[in-house]
């Protein structure tokens, strides 16, 4: 296998980028895997909701708007019919979540003569049905997907333990923002800080995964503990999401030392700026927001679940997702000079061995092709079907056929 797709002297494959309702590290990831096949010579069409590729980079992939919502419903037997006929002049299809991989193995059939690879991005979280519907979906694209790349390693076991054939832990690099960055800017430092001397960052969705409850817990032992001599403590918090509501009326309830900062899109100078990083996440896959600030520099605290210590490559200091064990090792790394520095210095080691763009493209260039893909004289989505009845019926007036 070539260091990179770009490389590749073998023919043009025809690609077929699937995903449903998709935020955060996934959305990145699906437009990092277009932009990186379409630069190597493929053919790209991503077939998403339109939220999820309006305002990202594809390369030169083209995109089609795919109504696939996070849960089943009575649509997706129209889907079922939408996906096999986008997919109908593929070589090869890449769905990603597990939802989007059982409806595309759906899509295609159990003899398909396309290759299909999934890749795997969370864990189902939820009661019983949710956990049962996600072992079912997990149990089609075990038995139908040529292979499944997994996020993290209890992923990888889960489905292996289902029967996959071929199973990888994925390649999911985080975009290198540090030439963004550029030097800490006083007005970006003090409106994420408003002055304080201990500066603790957190960057995270405002969602349920994330651990919010415990990071609030944590930022309460916090204020307890922490001699006043060190200076007044902010615990900041980047990101958006459904919880920030509640969030935000625990803080002004109890009067904790945290602020919540909406979304920014200077991330990479708040990692660089901050005293420490914290991720209180109660699972994660391969955390991008984890490899942005070992590449920073900064000591970084994370809860030990999912992914996150293949992650961090002994870069981070791992706790226990609970409040009492993230509130002592912050507590060390802010009354300790000695280990703060140390805590720096292993970030910046691991680094140094994070995956870049390439890897990612040769891995993609590896599961896609397989022995199976053949290039074929039609473009990937061009011209019409020879029978006008193989368009889906649900297909609005007007609509192009052209996919």
């Amino acid at each position: 296998m070539s260091n990179t797709v770009h490389d590749t002297p073998a023919e043009q494959l025809r690609v077929l980028e699937l995903a449903g309702s998709a935020a955060g590290g996934v959305r990145t990831h699906l437009a990092e895997c277009a932009r990186l096949l379409s630069e190597g010579g493929h053919d790209v069409l991503v077939a998403a909701p339109t939220a999820v590729t309006t305002g990202v980079d594809l390369g030169g992939a083209r995109s089609r708007e795919l109504r696939l919502g996070p849960r089943p419903g009575p649509g997706d037997a129209a889907l079922i019919s939408r996906i096999a006929y986008l997919a109908r002049h593929a070589d090869a299809v890449h769905a990603h979540g597990l939802r989007a991989g059982a409806l595309a193995a759906l899509a295609l059939g159990p003899r398909r003569r396309r290759r299909l690879v999934v890749t795997l991005h969370n864990r189902p979280v939820g009661g019983r049905l949710t956990t049962a519907i996600g072992e079912r979906l997990e149990a089609l694209v075990a038995a139908r997907a040529d292979v499944v790349l997994a996020v993290s390693p209890d992923l990888a076991e889960s489905v292996r333990g289902r029967g996959a054939r071929e199973v990888e832990i994925a390649i999911i690099p985080a975009p290198d923002r540090r030439r963004e960055a550029g030097a800490p800017a006083a007005s970006s430092i003090e409106s994420a800080w408003h002055g304080a001397r201990l500066k603790v960052l957190t960057v995270a969705r405002l969602a349920p995964q994330k651990g919010l409850d415990t990071l609030l817990d944590a930022a309460a032992l916090l204020a307890q503990r922490l001699p006043a001599s060190l200076g007044r403590l902010v615990w900041s918090v980047a990101g958006a999401g459904p919880l920030e509501p509640a969030l935000a009326g625990r803080i002004a309830a109890e009067g904790l030392p945290v602020l919540l900062l909406g979304r920014r899109e200077d991330v990479a100078v708040l990692m660089s700026a901050a005293d420490v990083v914290v991720q209180t996440s109660q699972w994660e896959g391969q955390p991008l927001t984890i490899q942005e600030a070992l590449r920073a520099g900064a000591a970084v605290v994370a809860t030990d679940v999912g992914g996150t210590a293949l992650t961090a490559g002994g870069g981070a200091v791992l706790v226990e997702p609970d409040a009492e064990a993230v509130a002592e090792a912050i507590s060390h790394l802010l009354t300790d000079a000695e280990a703060l520095a140390q805590a720096r210095q292993a970030a910046r080691r691991a680094a140094a061995s994070l995956p870049g763009e390439q890897a990612l493209a040769a891995q993609l260039e590896g599961v896609l092709r397989g022995a199976g893909a053949r290039p074929r004289d039609r473009r990937l989505g061009a011209g019409r079907a020879t029978d006008e009845s193989a368009a889906p019926q649900h297909e609005a007036p007007g609509a192009e056929e052209d996919v």
